[in-house]
């Protein structure tokens, strides 16, 4: 059986994505978090880990974005999107009305926010490593609410007050299952990267852009990220479309090396789109 690293407890939207994923003789091993889930797969620990790194309301997940580009070996190795759908939860017996408190991962509260300003306003909102933590304490902290996912709330004991809070109508997030190697190419493709720029100064993203332009590459993402070195030195995220042996991604990235500080391919997995 292979292990599978998920940012757990059981419960989260993680998990969700991960039996979505419908992997034969997998055994999914929950963490506590997005950093000790990459911390698993690198240790051996598990073979394969998956993590959200994207949501279409609140953006990138930054712990995975700087899990990927920490200088490891560890590599996207397939992508899924999934519908995410927030409950308003809370230890039974515990009405709306009786709610001092909010917890969730930040990702979560932040894709309800309007929803919690409208409907329970001036209450606190603290952070939670994940949404089933979140509701593990709301039911062991009765009067606090969380928000977390409905299998969490069957899983761990909690009840539903509210369901579908998220403020937008098609949230979605991505996930990635993180491993070591390239994929094989299949024709329908996506290359993630981590560019590093020798220096700040005018026309460095233009130098970039220009070499994806010059290939006809079409660019799904472009982030900038800082690289903790100094204040004001940045590098930068890039999905594009294509796998990284295709003639003209490759000869894209070739030409990037002769530019840039380093050119560090994060994966050429299949695109889910």
């Amino acid at each position: 059986m292979t292990k599978i690293a998920f940012l757990g407890p059981v419960g989260t939207h993680t998990e969700e994505a991960l039996l979505s994923l419908e992997l034969a003789e997998v055994t999914p091993v929950p963490f506590p978090s997005i950093e000790d889930v990459f911390t698993a797969v690198e240790r051996g620990k598990t073979a394969l880990g998956i993590v959200p790194i994207e949501n279409s309301i609140e953006g990138s997940v930054n712990a995975t974005l700087d899990g990927l580009s920490a200088g490891g070996d560890l590599t996207i190795q397939r992508e899924v999107v999934r519908d995410i759908h927030h409950a308003l939860v809370a230890a039974p017996g515990v009405g709306r009305h009786e709610i001092t408190g909010i917890v969730s991962h930040p990702q979560a509260s932040a894709q309800c926010r309007k929803w919690l300003s409208m409907e329970l306003p001036g209450k606190a909102v603290v952070a939670a490593n994940s949404t089933a933590e979140a509701v593990q304490r709301a039911v062991a902290e009765p009067g606090l609410g969380a928000i977390g996912t409905r299998l969490a709330a069957e899983l761990h004991g909690a009840e539903v007050i509210e369901d579908a809070i998220e403020d937008y109508g098609g949230n979605q997030t991505r996930f990635v299952v993180i491993g070591r190697g390239i994929q094989p190419r299949t024709g329908h493709d996506k290359t993630s990267l981590a560019l590093y720029i020798h220096e700040s100064k005018p026309g460095a993203l233009l130098m970039i852009l220009s070499e994806f332009a010059y290939g006809q590459i079409n660019l799904t993402k472009i982030q900038s990220r800082p690289t903790k070195r100094q204040l004001g030195d940045y590098m930068f995220f890039v999905d594009c479309e294509g796998h990284v042996s295709d003639p003209h991604v490759s000869l894209a990235l070739d030409c990037l090396r002769l530019k840039l500080r380093e050119v560090r391919v994060l994966g050429s997995y299949p695109n889910a789109r």
